[in-house]
């Protein structure tokens, strides 16, 4: 069964704007943490925004930050990640994730926490 379902994606032209959705259910019901992570060719994967259901506590590192936001919705069960300001460099497929520890967004976020869930991705290209 899929826990997580991304969707979103698309071709956009640099400066535009994307937002991308993850539907959560089954066991991703319950998770403490969130966050998105990227993957592109050649390239290490990044989490790119994280949020902790505890304290509600965002997590953006350099490559984003000012750019991206994280954000729940407990009533239609769904993260969304708004992406402003884009750049050819974040090319990338998407992917949602989740787990049902409690932790940091940071944490979750630094790639040394390999989350419980994962979504299918969502391909996001920005060209011009």
């Amino acid at each position: 069964d899929v826990q997580l379902q991304a969707s979103g994606g698309g071709l956009v032209q640099p400066g535009g704007s994307l937002r991308l959705s993850c539907a959560a259910s089954g066991a991703a019901l319950n998770a403490y943490a969130f966050g998105w992570f990227r993957q592109a060719p050649g390239k290490e994967r990044e989490g790119v925004s994280c949020i902790s259901t505890s304290d509600g506590i965002t997590y953006y590192p350099d490559s984003v930050k000012g750019r991206f936001a994280i954000s729940l919705d407990m009533a239609k069960n769904t993260v969304y990640l708004q992406m402003n300001s884009l750049k050819p460099g974040d090319t990338a497929v998407y992917y949602c994730a989740a787990d049902n520890i409690p932790q940091t967004a940071h944490y979750f976020c630094s790639g040394y926490w390999n989350p419980a869930y994962w979504g299918q991705g969502t391909q996001v290209t920005v060209s011009s």
